[in-house]
């Protein structure tokens, strides 16, 4: 890529780890304020041909400062069949997750949504920016929300059974619904054998394809 777009992006980059909007915006109750002080997550690249667009990053995560370094990251790697060391090298895998910093916990100890505040800003610079990119893997109901539009079913099992219709649609950059990796999704699997079948080796030949 030629380096005013490799300038561009270095400083969008910056811009986004100096982000400070969710701590600076007006509170409306206990729950808008950020458990910590905001530490904005994401990889951005100028060649890597797959983009993960994932929630938010989990505490884990926000204490290390990199992207799915946790439970959900082993199994998200285990679905792609990739090492760690393929799955964090710049050139063939971008992370931009719907909200960049750690939301913090609800009542039943999950992790919060993402913050609103960080698509309506971000999230289209940041794709504008990346024009490589040509599968976008839309982990979780917000991201398949943004990414999808109109094409979001109504569930998230709806949305990701349709996943042949979604992958093989006449779009640039293709587009493939993931459940979120997390461990709490365990249940979601064994229910839905189809994901293990006959998702996940499409999943695999598409990543071992663009990463070559």
């Amino acid at each position: 890529m030629v380096g005013g777009c490799h300038s561009e992006l270095e400083r969008l980059s910056a811009e986004i780890a100096a982000c400070r909007i969710c701590r600076d915006a007006p509170l409306k109750g206990p729950a808008d304020r950020l458990p910590h002080e905001p530490r904005p997550v994401a990889t951005l690249s100028s060649r890597a041909r797959i983009l993960i667009a994932g929630q938010a990053p989990g505490l884990r995560v926000h204490e290390s400062g990199i992207p799915f370094n946790d439970a959900s990251g082993d199994r998200l790697r285990d679905w792609l069949d990739v090492s760690r060391e393929t799955f964090y090298d710049i050139d063939r895998f971008a992370m931009l997750p719907m909200g960049f910093c750690f939301p913090g916990y609800d009542a039943k100890g999950g992790d919060l949504p993402p913050r609103r505040e960080c698509a309506p800003i971000w999230r289209e610079r940041a794709m504008r920016a990346m024009p490589q990119v040509e599968l976008v893997l839309a982990v979780g109901q917000y991201a398949q929300a943004w990414h999808m539009r109109e094409e979001r079913r109504e569930s998230l099992t709806e949305t990701v059974r349709a996943w042949r219709q979604v992958l093989f649609a006449n779009r640039s950059p293709a587009i493939l619904p993931l459940p979120h990796p997390s461990w709490r999704n365990s249940g979601w699997i064994k229910r839905n054998p189809w994901f293990t079948e006959e998702l996940l080796p499409v999943l695999r030949e598409r990543i071992k394809l663009l990463t070559s």
